[in-house]
């Protein structure tokens, strides 16, 4: 078969176009000939074909072919579209490995060495090879000619990091792709760097899909040894007997103890209240921090206040905020009228959006720093479980804030939604001991106190703060004032008071008040505001 010229098909292979436009992909329409060309018979979807790295003749002194090396065959390497160079003497030179932004990984044959051809962009090789769903599984490798290798020997899709120092990024940029398997081995080289990127990229994925396939070190400590070995069996055999990820959890050495209790100090960020961090030092990573209170009291301005303060006080840490009853951009006007002490978000505040704009800039300094993300549309715990797991290892969150817990399966009621609330606060409770941030969320209390929909919240929390504030009070300054009681406190066991909160209407903001009533200016100004 050819077409417009006498090349000839030597294979074919799903079409990106039909899959991109959701057309039928149950067939090959996709045909491959030898040339390098590629052409769809159902959409018409064409490739020009191509005798060298950049798709023409541009020299008489080298071709490029593919070619069978290290054990991996010629076919493989036209799957994967990776060339080799050779020279006028049929000498090879170089083998291209071809990135989706149309650069090269190039790797030289002569003297041992790598470089990039074409701009260089994170992600991983071999994604544009494979239509997402086309397999149940995939495996993730460190190594170009690793990640040939293990496709030829087990003709599952696999893909490879640029090394091991990048894998968390390559990863990140590709993990809604690959998040789409149902299940994703690792199979990083069997040496400690290996070893060491294979455990953060375990960090990117809930634990229940990944499985990992273990080199033994030595001659064979990555996929292609065993091809140049001769030895496909014994891969795929070793890729069958993968076992489930499973982090390490138990330590016994005398070494490991001392490297523990050497560590430096976790220390905890500042509330930006003075008497809720005596009471608790602090928010400090690999802790969960509960707010509770009935409706309208005003728990979602506390979080924006201690929000603020990390993001004021603290300019290396990244924050998320997920805030399920919360506009974006009231989140963003929040923590900009915190910053110029004004309401932003009314409109006759006298505030335009430039100067609101200006102020977040001036708060939050760079990208990257602030992370928010609303309501996702759906009622599965495991929906943002997986949120907050790529904020906090792909983004570097170190504090995320969920206002509140409630909301995330709010449309299941009954034991529906008690049984998806115990789930998600364990698991949550498991997130934040594995991955070691700090969550402060939030929670709905009923007339008793206990928290709404599953008690099992506060159980798991390690510190919980009640906020309680009289509503209906006559008084103005009772009115606005917030009482924060800590019930529960692992860390260090400090429980009771731990200061009021006084919104100011003119700045719109929240302070600590140290004791209303307890000063003639605060009787005065309490007074004065009744009178008024």
């Amino acid at each position: 078969m050819s077409i417009g010229n006498d090349s000839k098909a030597i294979d074919k292979q799903r079409c990106p176009e039909c899959a991109k436009h959701g057309r039928d992909t149950s067939h090959d329409n996709l045909i491959i000939f030898d040339d390098g060309h590629q052409h769809c018979f159902a959409c018409g979807y064409h490739i020009n074909g191509k005798n060298d790295l950049n798709g023409s003749f541009t020299s008489n002194e080298f071709t490029y072919e593919y070619l069978p090396w290290r054990g991996i065959n010629a076919t493989t390497f036209r799957t994967y579209g990776a060339k080799t160079k050779i020279d006028k003497d049929g000498k090879p030179i170089e083998v291209g490995y071809p990135e989706r932004n149309g650069s090269y990984h190039i790797r030289r044959l002569q003297e041992k060495g790598f470089y990039h051809k074409g701009e260089y962009k994170p992600g991983c090789f071999g994604v544009d090879k494979f239509i997402a769903g086309g397999h149940r599984h995939c495996v993730i490798t460190e190594g170009y000619e690793d990640a040939l290798s293990l496709y030829q020997t087990t003709r599952v899709p696999v893909f490879s990091v640029h090394s091991s120092s990048s894998a968390v990024a390559d990863v990140s940029v590709d993990r809604s792709y690959l998040n789409s398997y149902d299940r994703i081995y690792l199979a990083f080289d069997g040496d400690e760097q290996g070893r060491s990127a294979s455990a953060a990229v375990a960090k990117l994925f809930d634990y229940s899909k990944l499985y990992e396939v273990k080199f033994p070190g030595g001659t064979r400590k990555d996929a292609n040894d065993f091809l140049k070995a001769g030895d496909s069996t014994g891969l795929l055999n070793l890729f069958n007997n993968a076992k489930k990820y499973l982090p390490q959890h138990i330590e016994s050495e005398l070494r490991v103890f001392k490297n523990i209790l050497f560590e430096a100090p976790k220390l905890g960020v500042s509330y930006g209240l003075p008497t809720l961090d005596y009471m608790t030092y602090g928010i400090r990573p690999g802790e969960s921090v509960l707010l509770t209170a009935q409706e309208g009291v005003g728990k979602t301005e506390v979080m924006h206040k201690i929000m603020y303060s990390i993001l004021k006080e603290h300019p290396d840490a990244a924050v998320a905020g997920i805030f399920l009853e919360e506009p974006k951009k009231r989140l963003l006007q929040a923590l900009a009228g915190i910053h110029l002490k004004r309401p932003v978000h009314l409109p006759d505040c006298g505030v335009t959006d430039a100067e609101t704009f200006d102020a977040i800039q001036d708060l939050v300094k760079t990208d990257d720093r602030l992370h928010m993300y609303s309501h996702f549309g759906s009622d599965d715990p495991d929906h943002i479980l997986d949120t907050i797991r790529f904020l906090v290892s792909a983004r570097g969150c170190r504090y995320v804030f969920l206002d509140h817990i409630t909301m995330v399966v709010s449309g299941l009621g009954g034991d529906n939604e008690r049984r998806a609330l115990d789930y998600l606060s364990t698991r949550l409770e498991m997130l934040v001991k594995e991955l070691e941030f700090a969550l402060i969320a939030v929670s709905h209390v009923n007339d008793d106190g206990l928290t709404r929909g599953s008690r099992n919240i506060s159980k798991i929390a390690d510190i919980r703060i009640d906020l309680t504030r009289d509503i209906k009070s006559s008084d103005p300054i009772i009115r606005r004032t917030t009482h924060l009681m800590i019930a529960k406190n692992r860390f260090c066991g400090r429980t009771g008071p731990a200061g009021q909160l006084l919104f100011d209407p003119a700045t719109y903001t929240l302070n600590e008040d140290l004791g209303y009533g307890l000063s003639p200016a605060n009787d005065n100004r309490r007074i004065e505001e009744m009178a008024a």
